[in-house]
């Protein structure tokens, strides 16, 4: 059975008159005929009846009548489908976000609008770090990923594109001399007990924070570690120690702890968007250029 033997039936199943289907479908009625009778053939079963003045339906083709549309309707509604996802208008988008991203206004602009010009793309958010996210994206397991710098290096095959700088600031409890300040220096909290991600939690600000406190003479006492933001604001809250972490965490408020500017140059993350070199899915290159816009 073919497709093509679909459409011929159709056509004259609502035409009930041969001559008329093939002007429909602009084809002879000889070849019309032929297909009509291969398709009974196929099928094994008589569709129409017929006599020289008049054509109708068997019950046999009216059963095969409905199957026949729909299949023709999912037929072409795949490949309405497929020209959509060639134009990035439909398919899934697996897009990775560190912790911090959230809670940035370019996050929320990107994905909302995102939503609005491509309603039938499913969005599928996973929150990690940003190594795990530069892995699941180098094995083809996410498609982009809101990420903050490794320290490490990436994988050859992932290239980033810079969409905003955060300034890094200090958590700090409310009750510590250091609040008081407008804006404190790293070398203020050297010694300060810290209250930090997990080495192993795979995130860009773990190395840089050690990085930014050897530059100001000391190396970091870790006393307690966590690997959600809002457990470490509330550890800080909670007298467990001090804190840097992005700025957009300000936007967390708790009872107990205050942020400040650091005054360390180079004290800044930036966000940026990790993909795959080469990648010329539409999807992701429609992700990619409001992204990109928003940044601007």
């Amino acid at each position: 059975m073919e497709f093509r033997q679909l459409r011929y039936f159709i056509a004259v199943a609502e035409e009930l008159h041969f001559t008329r289907a093939a002007e429909r479908l602009h084809i002879g009625q000889p070849p019309l005929s032929h297909a009509i009778q291969m398709l009974e053939a196929d099928v094994g079963a008589q569709l129409f009846e017929r006599t020289k003045r008049w054509v109708r339906l068997t019950e046999a083709g009216k059963l095969f009548l409905d199957d026949a549309r729909r299949i023709v309707a999912l037929s072409e509604q795949a490949a309405s489908t497929a020209r959509r996802a060639e134009r990035g208008e439909a398919g899934e988008l697996r897009i990775g976000f560190t912790f911090s991203t959230p809670l940035t206004p370019l996050f929320a602009n990107v994905i909302n609008r995102y939503r609005q010009q491509y309603p039938a793309v499913t969005l599928t958010l996973h929150e990690m770090a940003t190594v795990p996210q530069l892995d699941k994206l180098a094995r083809r397991e996410l498609d982009l990923g809101f990420v903050r710098p490794p320290e490490n290096g990436l994988p050859e095959n992932i290239g980033l594109t810079a969409l905003r700088e955060d300034p890094l600031v200090a958590v700090l409890p409310t009750g510590l001399a250091l609040a008081r300040k407008q804006a404190v220096a790293l070398s203020e909290m050297a010694e300060l007990p810290f209250v930090m991600y997990p080495h192993s939690a795979g995130t860009g600000i773990y190395p840089q924070i050690f990085r930014l406190c050897r530059d100001a003479g000391f190396v970091p006492r870790v006393e307690q570690t966590a690997g959600e933001a809002s457990t470490i604001i509330g550890l800080v809250a909670a007298g467990c120690g001090v804190s840097v972490l992005p700025g957009s965490f300000e936007r967390i408020r708790m009872d107990g702890v205050c942020y400040r500017p650091l005054l360390d140059a180079g004290a800044t993350t930036t966000l940026l968007l990790a993909q795959r070199k080469g990648e010329h899915a539409p999807l992701v290159q429609a992700f990619l250029a409001l992204a990109s816009e928003a940044a601007v």
